[in-house]
């Protein structure tokens, strides 16, 4: 069987590194085989709308040039940046993580909350809910104010994420968490311990999709 193909949009070797590990144990011997790449033609991160169309272009010619190589492709950024025009390049399936993991919360609890970099994210991931017409079912997006780059500083990132969390749970009525960008994924566990909420994580939940759309007869 051909793989998954997770591709991390922004060119930061280590949020891939981290995606790939988040979904190791969906990585079964009787399943796809699951491959992660990085974007080299990406920014560093996608922070903002103008990064995030810059890389649609790119990010459609890779899709495109591995239309024989991959059974399904998953857009690793929670902005689903080209998600559309990627499945116009290509007849395999095309997931995007902010999709998936919206679509996976509704099945976890009645109000979804979402967990994001920075500010300006929360006004793209409205945009994306109301084209979704989820308004109803969100609850808010409180963000933890660190970029990309800053992702790996465990403690101090630990702790905003929780702190988020915790106001999107008291203040904001939420019963699932969507991590929102798909450099969080090593937190997920110990959020979801932390918070004793349900804690989604993208990428994870978009490949657990496209096994199942995969493997169904």
């Amino acid at each position: 069987m051909k793989p998954i193909v997770v591709i991390n949009p922004n060119s930061t070797e280590a949020v891939t590194a981290g995606i790939d590990r988040s979904i190791a144990p969906l990585r079964m011997s009787d399943g796809p085989p699951i491959e992660c790449l990085t974007l080299k033609e990406g920014p560093p991160g996608i922070e903002s709308q103008e990064t995030a169309d810059s890389v649609i272009m790119p990010l459609c010619r890779l899709i495109r040039s591995m239309e024989s190589e991959g059974s399904a492709f998953v857009i690793a950024c929670f902005s689903d940046p080209g998600l559309h025009a990627a499945r116009e390049v290509t007849s395999k399936p095309v997931f995007g993580i902010a999709e998936c993991s919206i679509a996976t919360a509704l099945t976890r609890g009645d109000r979804f909350g979402i967990i994001s970099i920075l500010d300006n994210a929360v006004v793209r991931h409205r945009r994306l809910i109301r084209s979704m017409g989820l308004s109803d079912r969100f609850g808010g997006d409180v963000a933890i104010g660190i970029g990309i780059q800053g992702l790996g500083d465990e403690s101090a990132v630990l702790e905003r994420m929780t702190s988020a969390g915790a106001r999107l749970r008291d203040e904001y009525g939420c019963d699932v968490l969507i991590m929102g960008c798909a450099g969080m994924a090593r937190y997920r566990q110990r959020l979801e311990t932390s918070l004793c909420l349900p804690v989604i994580e993208p990428t994870f939940a978009a490949v657990t999709m496209a096994i199942g759309q995969l493997m169904t007869p």
